[in-house]
């Protein structure tokens, strides 16, 4: 198993006033599963036993492999085709006077269920705002840049095609370290480094929208680690800049702090989305069993204070809903963004089915696991570098390719800039 975690604990500390909002952007966690070959009549039934013993355990509700509930295609093919012809994104609507509502002012109520489509499109927005860390971050332990971001802040939006949203990148934000960390921290092989103790990890991104301009708010979103990390910076904002709003949507985040910190958040009028997988084990840690929970036996057993509890408002999703899904035990699938993003596209309300015309491309489900039925046939795992980033040069050799300067990350892009600008005056 590798895992690979962005940590971030940096907030700016000034607001540009001439534009209204900022989203920060932080850490993710990516876990990778490298199953090995195993007998499939005898490990097979046992693999299947833990699983259903796990799910029955923490009521996770996994259906079998075989079960499918709402509509059924008899044509793969055909929807395929028409699927291909329709956009995947929604048209752009005129919200500033409802922004306040969509972020939360009056925590989401009637708005989550049946689900706003305006909510639903803001929620999907800044998902891809968190995937895009996935995305542009450099894994390649065998480059000097590995745990950088491949892009500058100039070009990350233009590459990731997110240029659409009306924000503009405008800080970086990196992970530091100078204890020995955990092997999940990507780092490179090679001695000559960009940075012997950092990761980027997310970005601060700024509103040029029409539709946003109003007042300055923050909004923090993150997956899974980086939605604990964005709780816990939602709270250091809120403290030392009170007269602004700030929010939180989180994708499959666990539990951060324990009642006394979620009372401190509401003194804050911090206010927090989080999205949450039913399947999913990631928001059901830590505490599996000690948690929130207890809270109905205060009266006999007093406030537990070491109990973990989420925070906010919850928007409740089932795999089960849609019919894109393998069902059966995958926790990988269950936890990984595009899941979410896919399974929110597609909610309407907890006694609904899936939306039909859901817009967003199934496709991208499959990119980081393998849930998407076999009748889709789309390749598990597939989003990757082309050539896994090697080009063929001139000589026809295959190489790795060079950054240009302005790519080339804090603390070696400053001097590479400053080296190009006295190569360029000499």
């Amino acid at each position: 198993m590798a895992l690979s975690t962005m940590i971030h604990n940096h907030l700016p500390t000034t607001l540009n006033t001439g534009v209204n909002r900022i989203s920060a952007i932080l850490p993710h966690q990516e876990v990778v599963y490298d199953h090995p070959k195993t007998n499939k009549t005898s490990n097979g039934r046992g693999a299947r036993g833990l699983a259903e013993s796990l799910s029955n355990l923490l009521h996770l509700h996994i259906e079998p492999h075989s079960s499918r509930k709402n509509f059924q295609h008899s044509n793969w093919d055909l929807f395929d085709e028409e699927k291909q012809s329709t956009p995947t994104t929604y048209p752009n609507e005129l919200v500033a006077d409802k922004w306040r509502d969509i972020h939360g002012s009056m925590d989401w109520k009637y708005l989550l269920d049946p689900l706003h489509p305006w909510l639903r499109r803001e929620i999907i927005k800044y998902g891809e705002f968190a995937r895009a860390t996935y995305d542009a971050f450099d894994f390649d332990s065998f480059s000097e840049y590995c745990g950088s971001c491949r892009y500058n802040r100039n070009k990350l939006f233009e590459k990731l095609g997110l240029s659409k949203n009306g924000y503009n990148v405008t800080k970086y934000i990196y992970a530091m370290s100078h204890i020995e960390m955990p092997p999940w921290q990507e780092r490179s092989h090679l001695m000559d480094t960009w940075s012997k103790y950092s990761n980027w990890m997310g970005y601060v991104a700024v509103s040029n929208d029409e539709e946003t301009r109003q007042e300055v708010s923050l909004t923090i979103t993150g997956h899974s680690l980086g939605g604990a990390l964005a709780l816990l910076n939602a709270y250091e904002a809120a403290a030392n800049l009170p007269c602004l709003p700030v929010s939180v949507i989180s994708f499959g985040a666990p539990r951060v702090g324990n009642s006394a910190f979620r009372s401190e958040l509401d003194e804050l009028e911090v206010k927090t989305l989080r999205a949450v997988v039913k399947q999913d084990l990631v928001p059901r840690m830590p505490g599996i069993v000690f948690n929130e929970s207890l809270q109905t036996f205060d009266d006999i057993t007093g406030t537990l204070k070491w109990v973990y509890t989420h925070i906010g408002a919850e928007l409740r999703l089932n795999v089960n809903s849609s019919p894109y899904l393998k069902r059966g035990f995958n926790p990988l699938g269950f936890h990984s963004l595009e899941t979410y993003l896919h399974l929110v596209d597609g909610f309407l309300s907890a006694d609904s089915i899936f939306l039909s015309d859901a817009r967003r491309d199934v496709t991208l489900v499959n990119k980081a696991c393998d849930i998407l039925v076999d009748e889709l046939r789309i390749p598990h795992c597939w989003y990757q570098l082309a050539n896994k980033g090697l080009v063929c040069n001139g000589h026809g050799r295959w190489v790795k390719p060079r950054r240009d300067p302005e790519d080339i990350p804090s603390p070696i892009g400053d001097q590479a800039h400053e080296h190009y600008q006295m190569l360029y005056a000499s």
